[in-house]
């Protein structure tokens, strides 16, 4: 079945009016298809001088591959109290929970001109500032590279660059997203993150959004 065409069909017109959710591209496809889905939305909203992020998940079922279609253009700091509200909602729900079941973001491969989807099941969320004691990897608003500690790297380089630290303890590797940027960097850093460096890891480090 080639949900795409349904996809589209619900951003064009949805509750019998327009809207739109810009998703973000990228020339890269992590996962190309995925069955037995469930579609969310969240919508780029504008009230007076605000910015708001508004969700619709009326067809979200809990057992279900959820597909969530954010519009590029929202703030981070916007988007992700709503996944975490989400995925918390998943999480809790024992009843229905189906082991199986992934949550995905979606976005738009600008090369095979088809609907990509970016697994986020076992990320963890956190909107504050990572406590002293963690090896922090700063992702900044703008920047095409990381910076660790001092140093600015390529995103491929994350893991050989960590590894050749003598450290007395180990610490924790967390990820810290600027909370400014768009969602649409938000992706293309994850992309590229999946792609390089957290495929290798067996347990994902909690991502930090201040």
């Amino acid at each position: 079945m080639r949900y795409f065409t349904l996809i589209i069909a619900f951003l064009l017109f949805s509750c019998g009016k327009k809207e739109d959710v810009l998703l973000p591209k990228s020339n890269i496809t992590i996962v190309k298809d995925v069955q037995d889905l469930s579609p969310i939305y969240i919508f780029f909203k504008v009230e007076g001088k605000d910015t708001i992020a508004e969700v619709n998940r009326k067809s979200s079922i809990i057992s279900t591959n959820w597909i969530l279609n954010i519009d590029k253009r929202l703030p981070l700091k916007l988007v992700i109290p709503e996944v975490m509200k989400l995925q918390e909602k998943k999480r809790a729900d024992s009843a229905h929970k189906n082991e199986n079941a992934e949550n995905y973001y979606s976005y738009a491969d600008s090369v095979g001109k088809n609907l990509a989807f970016l697994p986020f099941t076992k990320v963890f969320y956190k909107m504050e500032k990572p406590t002293a004691g963690s090896f922090v990897v700063y992702f900044s608003k703008g920047k095409k590279r990381v910076f660790m500690g001092n140093q600015e790297i390529k995103i491929s380089e994350i893991l050989k660059h960590f590894y050749s630290i003598k450290f007395a303890k180990v610490p924790d590797l967390v990820f810290l997203f600027d909370k400014n940027m768009s969602y649409e960097e938000y992706i293309q850093y994850k992309i590229l993150l999946q792609k390089d460096v957290t495929h290798n890891l067996d347990t994902l480090p909690v991502e930090f959004i201040f």
